[in-house]
């Protein structure tokens, strides 16, 4: 639905860029930056969730806004064992995201959709925040966002320091496998201990991460290998990971 015109909607998300996103946000509410689409209905947002492709996408602003009504059942949305409502129920109130998406092997883009979001997801999807998504695999502007569960929090977790983080080289002082039944058909899950440097910190320091390692870059995890890696502090590696696109050669 779209709003009358010249109605102000207030913002309710503050964040520290907020001078530059209020900005972009007048000059989105002023109509020089359309919306391709709005809200999804729900049988659209159920065939997104079974056939569209999984990514993340990081909040770049989010505002409230006015939504239709919903009509027929709940929308469950994909990996739903767990019984987890999509983030966004008939009762819930309407926000516009925009949001920059990330899906294998496609550059970023960004888009703005419209979605309904309960209070406690919406805690979880501020500016700077990365959450999962479904995206519709020949339209990329038709999306739909969740709060990952705790199976995706590792995933969600390494793309948002990879995006946001500071960069440092590391040195691998150590590679284990950690899980016994490895079959070599997915990518291994191993234990890496890591020698850090930044150029903005003084000295460098050691870490222990898990995290999946690409198959086609296996080679790149023997001792003494250098590879780039993303972190917000100096830690003992909850703030870590590793960049593999970028420390793989060409």
């Amino acid at each position: 639905m779209r709003e009358r015109a010249g109605e102000q909607l207030a913002p309710v998300i503050s964040s520290t860029r907020s001078g530059l996103l209020d900005r972009w946000w007048a000059r989105l509410g002023s109509g020089r930056f359309a919306m391709r689409h709005g809200a999804l209905s729900e049988p659209a947002q159920r065939e997104v969730l079974l056939r569209g492709v999984a990514g993340t996408a990081t909040i770049l602003g989010v505002r409230p806004c006015r939504m239709p009504p919903f009509a027929g059942p709940p929308v469950v949305r994909d990996g739903a064992a767990s019984g987890r409502a999509v983030s966004g129920g008939r009762g819930e109130p309407g926000h516009r995201f925009w949001i920059r998406l990330h899906i294998e092997d496609d550059p970023p883009h960004e888009t703005r959709i419209r979605q309904r979001v309960g209070a406690t997801d919406l805690s979880a999807m501020q500016p700077g925040d990365v959450v999962g998504c479904r995206v519709d695999p020949g339209d990329r502007d038709r999306v739909v966002l969740y709060v990952p569960g705790p199976e995706e929090t590792t995933r969600i977790g390494i793309a948002k320091i990879l995006a946001n983080g500071r960069r440092a080289d590391a040195t691998v002082l150590a590679a284990s496998p950690v899980a016994a039944d490895y079959s070599g058909r997915d990518d291994p899950v191993l234990r890496l201990d890591l020698e850090l440097r930044a150029w903005d910190e003084p000295r460098p320091w050691w870490v222990r991460i898990i995290q999946p390692v690409p198959l086609a870059a296996i080679e790149l995890v023997d001792l003494g290998k250098h590879l780039e890696v993303a972190f917000f502090t100096v830690d003992r590696g909850e703030s870590v990971a590793v960049d593999w696109a970028s420390s793989c050669p060409e």
